[in-house]
């Protein structure tokens, strides 16, 4: 057993006897059909603390020859799987963790001291088929398959860590990703190769020729969907098992969709969410949102209208194959927003192409983010949203009115100003607050239409639902006479307690376009 050539299940055994373990070992049903196929070359990319490592443990657990796993894997899916015992413990298996090597080399090169410390480990359990003048990685496992008919499993962690920490060292690159190439690409000693990180395999001319793996991403995730995050079964049990209200749950940390999946939880805040008996920011505070910041500054037009388009609760289309894998090379703002997507600051709809802001622990890393950078007109609105709040809840239709008026104006600066869904923009950043109680939802389907904003309070919340009606051809009485023709009430259907039907035009032939309101307590039985 090694730390670098057949390691043992350690890693894996800590996640499985952790206090919360979620069974993620149907992976390996997949994996196992790939092995020794032209699909054997994968590369699954998610933002930080969503899973890889654990995964890659898994991995060197189940396949790893330098230790005996049955028992570790005993109850868990995979070992109904008629995969199970054929491939359980039978490879030689290379596990590395490209941020160690990085780390470690300081100053060295970092591929050199890679191929030292594999080989050294490899020469302990093949020194007999590794000649001594032999320093290159490759060239040491083509001698153990030639001599002794051995393949390996690579297992590659952070593969991306050069591209995310030496984004101006192109030399490094290049390098970086001929090793690679001459690692794998069309080696017989290759069984399988796992590869992960958070951004997809690099662009780079002729360096990408890593073209031999398929790519799992953000974008689309394929058949390993439910192994990017924690499913909504899984946190509805988690929730159950806890006592933690599943509603606020999915507020705080649902939102990313992929095609057969429609509801992925970040795994890192589930975890501790649970544990700590706490809905709070926790995927968030394992970086600073200064890194978000530099991202949402870039100057690319139309950026920070689709920003505050999201941040008011709105979706944007992104054009996600521009992006060319890398945190520099940004040549329009989709790319900007396709890099978001991969970081996991946003969630990406791929049948509809569109970008969003996931959940409320991301939206107030937005929040932070402009805080601190040149967004001045934004983070009026989002102060303003308490008062704005407190007075329709109030029924004071007027001062409502009056707030209403102000965010528009102040989004109008960015966004066009006599268009509808700035309008319902508007209306979204300047209830920003109410997310503490609510859970916003746009286009909501209700009786004979859709309301624009429905609000459905959270649990214990104490506040009454909300259903927000925003017209700018429409008078305000209009637009509540509609609310009540289509019965936008029966969104609440089951809702016991006060709905406030809220009812907002402003006249857009107007000089001064002056808002108007209209308040309505409906009493749902």
């Amino acid at each position: 057993m090694g730390i670098y050539v057949n390691p043992g299940n350690k890693g894996f055994w800590e996640s499985v006897h952790s206090e919360i373990y979620v069974d993620k070992t149907g992976l390996i049903a997949n994996t196992n059909k790939y092995i020794n196929t032209e699909q054997k070359f994968i590369c699954v990319s998610r933002p930080r603390r969503f899973g890889k490592s654990m995964a890659l443990k898994m991995l060197a657990a189940y396949y790893s020859r330098g230790c005996d796993s049955r028992e570790l894997f005993a109850g868990l899916k995979i070992e109904g799987d008629e995969t199970f015992g054929k491939h359980l413990n039978q490879y030689d298996v290379i596990y590395l963790n490209m941020q160690q090597f990085l780390f470690r080399a300081r100053e060295r090169d970092a591929v050199e001291y890679l191929e030292q410390a594999v080989i050294e480990e490899l020469r302990e359990a093949y020194g007999d088929f590794i000649p001594g003048e032999v320093s290159v990685l490759s060239a040491a496992l083509e001698k153990i398959y030639v001599k002794g008919d051995k393949q390996f499993i690579f297992l590659i962690d952070e593969w991306d860590c050069v591209m995310r920490e030496k984004q101006e060292d192109e030399a490094a690159q290049k390098q970086y990703l001929d090793f690679l190439r001459d690692l794998l690409k069309d080696q017989p000693y290759v069984a399988f190769a796992y590869m992960t990180g958070i951004l997809p395999v690099k662009k780079y001319g002729m360096h990408s020729a890593l073209n031999m793996f398929r790519e799992f991403s953000m974008v689309n995730q394929r058949n390993l969907e439910e192994y990017t995050g924690f499913t909504e079964d899984e946190v509805k049990e988690l929730c159950g098992r806890y006592g933690m209200d599943f509603v606020e749950a999915s507020s705080w940390y649902d939102g990313y969709v992929f095609k057969k999946y429609k509801h992925i939880y970040n795994p890192k805040s589930m975890v501790e969410a649970m544990s700590c008996h706490d809905f709070s920011n926790y995927w968030t505070s394992t970086e600073t949102y200064e890194a978000l910041k530099i991202y949402i500054d870039l100057d690319f037009d139309g950026l920070r209208g689709d920003i505050v388009q999201m941040l008011g609760g709105g979706r944007v289309r992104v054009n996600t194959r521009s992006f060319q894998n890398d945190m520099k090379n940004f040549r329009i703002k989709d790319d900007v927003l396709t890099l978001l997507i991969h970081l996991g600051y946003l969630a990406y709809d791929s049948m509809e192409e569109e970008a969003f802001i996931p959940n409320k622990e991301i939206a107030g890393e937005f929040e932070n983010a402009m805080g601190v950078s040149g967004w001045p007109e934004i983070v009026r609105v989002l102060k303003a949203s308490e008062k704005l709040l407190e007075d329709t809840l109030n029924g004071d239709a007027d001062r409502v009115a009056e707030g209403l008026d102000r965010a528009h104006s102040e989004v109008a600066s960015i966004l066009t100003y006599n268009d509808e869904n700035s309008l319902g923009c508007a209306v979204g950043l300047a209830y920003y607050s109410a997310r503490k109680y609510y859970r916003l939802i746009r286009e909501f389907p209700s009786g004979k239409g859709f309301a624009d904003i429905v609000f459905l309070p959270l649990p214990h919340a104490g506040k009454p639902a909300m259903v927000v009606e925003l017209k700018y051809k429409k008078t305000a009485s209009a637009a509540l006479k509609q609310m009540k023709e289509r019965r936008y009430v029966q969104a609440f259907e089951g809702y016991s307690g006060e709905v406030l039907l809220v009812a907002v035009s402003y006249d857009k032939e107007s000089k001064n376009k002056p808002h108007s309101c209209v308040i309505e307590r409906v009493q749902m039985i």
